[in-house]
């Protein structure tokens, strides 16, 4: 087993995505957490393990950590999560390794370029589009930033990497969350809480295949109400307010003391 692993959730509408970033790590330990209905396809890699749907959806937090529970297993040292849609740079698997080695105890977040319909995938046309999203901070290549207590909120699952240990100590992610939202920020605010550092990792950059999205996400919405409450009741704060807004300006939920709730009929 290589000291990385690379751990990904799929479920069946993003298996081709999925199939294009085995294709871009031929070589690497994968390590595929197969979160749909149905029973996982046949797959090149080192480990394909099944977390089905918990009663309210699927259940990426236990997907995450049974991915980072068998990576260890099988002996990986860095764990590298990347969401099926996300093809890594050429340098991201390099970058995160040079990051963990002077910062042994963080969570180490690289730069995300999301692509446009019909993108080319190949290496030389990936560095040519790359293009950070301007959302989070994305320091040049081979320069490390930490964060502050202000950036934690802005940690996305889709690409992230830590070792074994620093996701033993923090706990790895909360499996009270079910369907859609609200355990990335949790987690990081457990990274936060725990003084954790969080790394900027210049250059790690990650790839998003273009696919269809809503926003806000309609069709989440029952289940961004149910998981902010959660993470309300946790944290003492809404996590998605930018959503949740929005679903209120549309008179789909309104408000109810310090969250929301759908109207009354």
């Amino acid at each position: 087993m290589s000291d990385v692993a690379i751990v990904t959730l799929c479920s069946a509408p993003r298996l081709e995505h999925l199939r294009n970033q085995l294709r871009a790590t031929a070589g690497v330990p994968r390590i595929v957490v197969w979160i749909g209905d149905d029973e996982a396809p046949a797959l090149d890699a080192e480990a394909v393990v099944r977390i089905p749907p918990g009663d309210d959806g699927l259940r990426l937090a236990a997907a995450r950590n049974a991915g980072a529970r068998i990576a260890e297993e099988l002996g990986a040292r860095l764990l590298v999560f990347l969401d099926a849609d996300c093809i890594p740079g050429a340098e991201l698997l390099g970058r995160y390794r040079d990051a963990a080695a002077q910062h042994p105890d963080a969570v180490l977040c690289g730069p995300v370029t999301y692509l446009p319909a019909g993108a080319a995938l190949d290496a030389a046309s990936l560095r040519a589009s790359t293009r950070p999203h301007a959302a989070r901070p994305a320091p040049p290549p081979g320069t490390l930033q930490q964060a502050g207590p202000e950036e934690y909120p802005l940690f996305w699952s889709l690409s992230f990497a830590t070792t074994p240990a620093v996701w033993r100590d923090v706990g790895g992610f909360d499996e009270r969350y079910e369907g859609y939202g609200g355990e990335d920020t949790d987690f990081a605010f457990a990274l936060r809480r725990s003084s954790t550092p969080m790394i900027w990792v210049g250059g790690a950059d990650a790839y998003h295949q273009h696919h269809e999205t809503s926003s806000p996400p309609w069709q989440h919405l029952d289940d961004i109400l149910r998981n902010g409450s959660r993470f309300a009741e946790k944290w003492g704060e809404w996590p998605m307010t930018g959503w949740l807004e929005a679903f209120e300006r549309a008179g789909a939920i309104t408000r109810e003391g310090d969250g929301w709730r759908r109207p009354s009929a």
